[in-house]
Order: structure tokens, then C-alpha cells, then sequence
């Protein structure tokens, strides 16, 4: 998965960084709604920046909702202010929301203007981003090599992880991705189709609840395959392709991730992304064997001739031999060499 979210700042707060230039704006609390960076809260210079700090900062920040903070200090670099560039990312948020702010914080700093921050500071925590806190990371902190982009959103991935141990009906974040538990039917619909009683499942994800569930189930052939592969969200399939090769009828388990481009919301798109691994990993666990995992954006590709070229694809054994590339021209006969008389 890509961790860049394609999200950016819509106009009104645009036209706010432009007015923040003018050094009375102390503090600017941005926040991601309906998928945009928007203007979420902001505080004027009442004293230096030391006094405003507490008393401008902690009143935006919310126990369980991510956010980003701006907070601009008193001191210059080509006569512009330099600013804190605060990632508040509480543990208690959902997995999926600090996902996103993780990944769309790069963007932000760009809309804003990366030479103007001075330094980074990311809590999950309240006590990490007081004044105290900053004060206390700055002295410990060693200033590191700078960062790419990339870097930046891998590293606030990695300080948002949560530990736990992987199995079923757990849940957890990894750099690799979110796993969001399977529910009790989902998981009796793979043994029930482990004994035979399906050769088609079509898995979901329920955003509200972090969970995947199963949406349909049943008997699917080959033809019918395509028309259950919904046109404006994305799912995960599993299905037993019948088929025969070399004469032989063969039954093989086929994982497919189904995305149709960029009809689907962005977050959708991210978590299904996410999760696609760690379900594969589940399924495996509950005895289902996943002989071959294709992804496709609509199921008219589904055909009996694009699963069978997928399932075995063709090998080339009859491989052009090298050919030895000719010598520089004129460069006269070869010369012969006497051996040595001993």
C-alpha cells in the first residue's frame, strides 16, 4: 500500500496559512473532515510563545480524535517565523484514523511550507506535547539526518503501532498493515466452505464496528462469477475454480481483491488495502488452502481463460540463445604466439 492518501487542504484553510504569515496567529489546529484538511481551530499571539503555549495548545486537543498542531514560536529564519509542527495521535483512536493522519501528515507540511518548521514533535499522550513534554524531548532528542517524505510517514506509521498477538479474533496494526477481526460468521462460513458446502465467499469490511463480515455466500460458477463483483466498492473473494488440465479436472483456491479505481473513498481504499494480507493469513490459519491471489478493478476479467492463464501460466523453455556480438571491424588477423622452447 501506498501511505500517501492523496488528501490536501481545501480553500478556507489555504487562504488561513496565507494570513498567518502576518505574525499574530499563535496557534492553528487542522483537522481531517469529509476528506480534506480543514481549518479546525486556531489562537492569536497574547505573550511569547512560552506563555501562550499551554493555554493555546491543550484546550484544542480531544482525548480520542488525531489532529495536527501548528504553533508558531517567536524566533525567524529569512524574516518568516519558525513553527512546531505538532502530530497528536492518542492511543485510544481508532486504528484507521491514525493511519490516515500518519499518512497525510507529509502533505500537510507541504501545503504549509516544510522550510518553515523547525522541528516535530508527536504525542499519543497529553503529557508528551505540554510545554514540559516539548521542553523535555528537546533535550533529549538528538538531531537526526533529515527525512524523505516516505521516511516521515513510516516513522509516525511506526510510533502509532499496537502491539498484540496476531490470531483470529484479534486485532491489530503492524508497518504492514491494519488486521481487522473476521466475525463469527465469516470464520464459519471458510470451515463451512473447507468441508465442501461453498465454493464462493465474498468478504466486506464494516467500517463502524473494525470488523470483516462475510456478505454473500453460496454455489458460483465460472459465468456467474463476474456479476458478483460489485461496480462502486471494493471486496475480497475466495472461489473454487473448477477447471481441467492436462486432462485432469482440478479444483484450485483462488484469493481475488476486487478494487474499481477510484470510485471508492479514500479511506475505504486504504483499509481495504490494509487488511488484505492479514485476512489472507486468517484464512490460511483456519485450514483453507490459497493456491494463487489476484487483484482486479472490475469482474469482466473474470473469464475462464484469464483465471486458467492465471492459475497456469505458460513457461518459456525455449530460450534465445546468446548471440556473441561481432568484433570491431578492421581490427586485422588474429595473431599467432609461439610457445615458449624450454
Amino acid at each position: 500500500m501506498s501511505h500517501q492518501t492523496g488528501i490536501h487542504a481545501n480553500e478556507e484553510l489555504k487562504k488561513y496559512f496565507a494570513k498567518s504569515r502576518n505574525g499574530n496567529v499563535r496557534v492553528i489546529k487542522v483537522s481531517i473532515k469529509n476528506e480534506e484538511l480543514t481549518l479546525d481551530g486556531h489562537h492569536s499571539v497574547k505573550n511569547n510563545w512560552e506563555n501562550d503555549y499551554d493555554q493555546s495548545v491543550l484546550p484544542l486537543i480531544e482525548d480520542d480524535q488525531p489532529c495536527y498542531i501548528l504553533y508558531r514560536l517567536d524566533s525567524k529564519v529569512d524574516k518568516n517565523y519558525e513553527w512546531l509542527f505538532i502530530s497528536w495521535s492518542p492511543d485510544t483512536a481508532p486504528i484507521r484514523q491514525k493511519m490516515l493522519y500518519a499518512s497525510t501528515k507529509a502533505t500537510l507540511k507541504q501545503e504549509f511550507g516544510s522550510a518553515q518548521v523547525k522541528e516535530d514533535l508527536h504525542g499519543t499522550v497529553k503529557s508528551e506535547i505540554t510545554l514540559n513534554g516539548y521542553i523535555k524531548y528537546k533535550k533529549n532528542a538528538i538531531a537526526p539526518a533529515p527525512l524523505t517524505s516516505r521516511e516521515e510517514e513510516l516513522q509516525e506509521i511506526k510510533k502509532s503501532e499496537v502491539h498484540t498477538d496476531y490470531n483470529v479474533d484479534s486485532k491489530q496494526q503492524t508497518l504492514g498493515g491494519v488486521s481487522f477481526p473476521i466475525t463469527a460468521s465469516a470464520k464459519s462460513a471458510v470451515e463451512d466452505m473447507l468441508n465442501g458446502l461453498y465454493d464462493y465467499l465474498q468478504f466486506k469490511i464494516d467500517m463502524e464496528n473494525e470488523k470483516i463480515d462475510i456478505s454473500f455466500m453460496g454455489k458460483v460458477t465460472i459465468e456467474e462469477l463476474p456479476t458478483k463483483v460489485p461496480t462502486d466498492s471494493a471486496r475480497y473473494h475466495l472461489f473454487n475454480f473448477k477447471h481441467n488440465h492436462l486432462g485432469s479436472c482440478i479444483e484450485t483456491m483462488v484469493f481475488i481483491y476486487s478494487m474499481p479505481g477510484y470510485t471508492c473513498p479514500i479511506r475505504e481504499r486504504m483499509l481495504y488495502s490494509s487488511c488484505k494480507n492479514p485476512l489472507i493469513n486468517t484464512i490460511c490459519s483456519l485450514g483453507l488452502n490459497i493456491e494463487k491471489k489476484i487483484e482486479i478493478d472490475s469482474g469482466a476479467e473474470l473469464t475462464a481463460s484469464y483465471l486458467y492463464d492465471e492459475v497456469h501460466p505458460t513457461k518459456t523453455s525455449n530460450l534465445p540463445k546468446f548471440a556473441k556480438p561481432k568484433g570491431p571491424p578492421n581490427r586485422g588477423p588474429k595473431r599467432m604466439t609461439k610457445p615458449q622452447q624450454k
